[in-house]
C-alpha cells in the first residue's frame, strides 16, 4: 500500500472532518525542496478525500516572521529592516504588497498549476484578527510550565527570562521582549532597545508568539489533523517534540499526526540557474518540469527518504519514468516492485485520473521539437511528422503544450550543452568535406529520395550507407550532424531527421555533395 494511503486511512479513522496543514516562511528565495511539503500535503488530502471524507488542506504563510538578516540577494538598504515582520517590509521590486508577498506569491501561483487544492492563510492576518489572543494569554499564564517543558524536552538549561511572546515596538517596528510582570489581559508592556517604552495588545498584531509556541497554537486554532514538516523539526528535542507537550499541557489539545520528510538534495550539472547564478528554486522546478511529473517525483518515495533533484538530464529521465508508469497504469502490466510507483502516478493526479490513456509525447523528443520550431503551432507541425497526434484530445494538447513550455524553460536555464542545438539555415561555416564524405552523401540522397520519411527507415538507410562507405558509420553520423547543426553529435538521428522537412534535409545533403 502506498504511504499516502496508509496515512490517509489513519487520519480518516480519527477525524470526521480532517484538516491537513502545510506552510512556508517566505523570508527569501524559495528552494525547490519547499515543494515537497505542499505536494505531500495535497497527496494526503486527495487520498483522504478518496475515502469519502470532507477534508481541507490549508497553506499557512508565516508572513509575520522577522527578517533575521540581510541576505546577499537584497539591496544594502534592507539592512534597516532586519528584525521587522516581513509583512511590514517593502517589496524589493516594488510590484507586490510587501516583502513576504514578493517572495511567496509567484510560488503560490505556480503551486496552483500542480493541482494543489489548498486555502491560503497569511499568519499576519491571523494576528491582526486576534485569532492568537487566547493562545498568547495561555502562554503568559503558564510561562513557568513552558520553561520547564523546554528544559525537559531539549535538555538545555532552563531560562527564567524566556519570552513565549514578543511585542512589536511601535516606534522602531522590531520585535522586542515583554515586561512579564506588567501583563494584564490583553496588554503587556515592553522596553525596546531603541529606547521606547510601550504597550502591546495581544488581540491585535502588536506582537507574535515564538515559533515553538506559535506552531502548536496554530494546531489549536485550526484543529489540525495532520501536518508534513521537515526532518529538522522532527529531531529529538526539536520543535515537534516540544510542540506535542505544549499542545497537551498548555493548550489542552491533541497534536496532529506527524509526517516528517527528508530534504531535497540538488545534484547534476544543471543544479545552478545559469542566468541568475543561484541554485534551483521551487519556481524553477515548476517552470521546467511538467506538473504531473513533478507531483510524481515527490510521491514515488517515502517522505522519510531523501530526494535527489537533478535539474540536468535527470529532468528528462524522471519524465520518462512517469510516462512508463502511466502506461503501466492503463495497461495494468507492471511488476510487484512497480506497484507503488504506479499508485504514485495515480495519486499524482489528485483524484483526476484521465479516463483513457493520454497521447504520450516524451519530453526527450520534445527537447528536439522545440529547438526545431519556435511557436506551438509550428512545433505541432514538426511533431506530427513523427508522432500521431490526430486523436489527441483537448486535454492531451494542453499537456503537450505545457511540456513544450517546460522544456523551453529548461533549455534556457538548466539543460547541459550536449542537448542544445540550432538548425543551420545554410551549411555551417567551417564544414569541410572530403571526396569520400561527398560520395557517402550522394548515396544517401539516392536512397532517401523515394523512401518513407519515418525514423526507422531513415536510420536503416544511414546505417546501410555508412557501413558501405569508406568513411564508416561513426564518421557518417558526424558528417550529417555537422551539416545540419554544426556539431559532431546531436539527437538520435533517425527521429531527428524525420522531424524535419524531407526536402530541406535532401537539399542540404545535395548542396554539400555537389559543391
Amino acid at each position: 500500500m502506498h504511504w499516502a494511503d496508509v496515512i490517509a486511512k489513519d487520519i480518516a479513522e480519527k477525524a470526521e472532518h480532517p484538516l491537513i496543514a502545510t506552510g512556508i516562511s517566505p523570508t527569501g528565495i524559495i528552494h525547490v525542496g519547499s515543494l515537497r511539503e505542499a505536494i505531500t500535503g495535497e497527496s494526503i488530502r486527495s487520498a483522504v478525500e478518496g475515502l469519502g471524507k470532507d477534508v481541507r488542506l490549508i497553506y499557512l504563510i508565516d508572513s509575520f516572521d522577522p527578517l533575521r538578516k540581510r541576505y546577499d540577494f537584497l539591496p544594502s538598504e534592507f539592512e534597516k529592516y532586519v528584525g521587522m515582520p516581513i509583512s511590514r517590509i517593502p517589496c524589493p521590486c516594488g510590484k507586490h504588497r510587501n516583502y513576504a508577498h514578493h517572495f511567496v506569491q509567484p510560488f503560490l501561483d505556480a503551486v496552483d498549476s500542480l493541482g494543489v487544492h489548498c486555502e491560503i492563510i497569511w499568519t499576519s492576518d491571523l494576528y491582526k484578527e486576534g485569532k492568537f489572543a487566547e493562545a498568547i494569554d495561555m502562554t503568559f499564564k503558564k510561562r513557568k510550565e513552558i520553561i520547564d517543558i523546554l528544559h525537559e524536552v531539549s535538555g538545555k538549561e532552563a531560562d527564567p527570562n524566556y519570552a513565549p511572546y514578543n511585542p512589536l515596538c511601535e516606534k522602531c517596528g522590531r520585535y522586542t521582549k515583554p515586561i512579564f510582570d506588567s501583563y494584564s489581559f490583553p496588554y503587556v508592556e515592553y522596553d525596546c532597545p531603541c529606547g521606547h517604552h510601550g504597550k502591546a495588545d495581544i488581540r491585535k498584531d502588536d506582537g507574535k508568539l515564538t515559533w515553538r509556541l506559535e506552531w502548536p497554537a496554530k494546531w489549536k486554532i485550526f484543529g489540525t489533523s495532520a501536518e508534513p514538516f521537515g526532518k529538522d523539526h522532527a529531531a529529538a528535542g526539536g520543535s515537534y517534540d516540544t510542540g506535542k507537550r505544549f499542545a497537551k499541557e498548555i493548550f489542552g489539545i491533541e497534536p496532529p499526526f506527524p509526517i516528517p520528510y527528508e530534504f531535497v538534495q540538488l545534484k547534476g550539472v544543471g543544479q545552478m540557474h545559469k542566468s541568475l547564478g543561484c541554485s534551483v528554486t521551487g519556481l524553477d522546478a515548476i517552470r521546467m518540469t511538467p506538473p504531473e511529473v513533478l507531483n510524481y517525483l515527490f510521491l514515488r518515495v517515502q517522505p522519510s527518504r531523501a530526494i535527489d533533484y537533478d535539474s540536468g538530464l535527470g529532468n528528462l529521465d524522471m519524465a520518462d519514468e512517469y510516462d512508463r508508469m502511466e502506461k503501466a497504469f492503463f495497461t495494468k502490466e507492471y511488476t510487484e516492485v512497480e506497484e507503488n510507483s504506479v499508485r504514485a502516478y495515480e495519486i499524482a493526479q489528485h483524484n483526476h485520473v484521465p479516463k483513457q490513456m493520454p497521447v504520450q509525447v516524451s519530453c526527450r523528443h520534445l527537447c528536439n521539437v522545440v529547438q526545431i520550431a519556435d511557436t506551438f503551432e509550428d512545433q505541432m507541425n514538426v511533431l506530427s511528422r513523427t508522432v500521431d497526434i490526430s486523436k489527441a484530445t483537448e486535454e492531451d494538447m494542453k499537456r503537450i503544450k505545457k511540456r513544450c513550455e517546460c522544456i523551453q524553460y529548461w533549455l534556457k536555464a538548466f539543460a547541459p550543452d550536449q542537448v542544445k542545438f540550432s538548425i543551420s539555415q545554410t551549411i555551417p561555416a567551417g564544414v569541410e568535406l572530403k571526396m569520400n564524405d561527398k560520395a557517402f552523401l550522394q548515396s544517401l540522397v539516392a536512397r532517401m529520395n523515394d523512401c518513407n520519411w519515418d525514423p526507422e527507415t531513415i536510420s536503416n538507410i544511414i546505417s546501410e550507407c555508412g557501413k558501405a562507405s569508406p568513411i564508416g558509420l561513426k564518421n557518417a553520423y558526424k558528417v550529417i550532424y555537422n551539416l545540419i547543426i554544426g556539431k559532431s553529435a546531436g539527437p538520435r538521428l533517425g527521429t531527428f531527421l524525420a522531424s524535419m522537412d524531407k526536402q530541406f534535409v535532401i537539399n542540404r545533403f545535395n548542396q554539400a555533395a555537389y559543391n
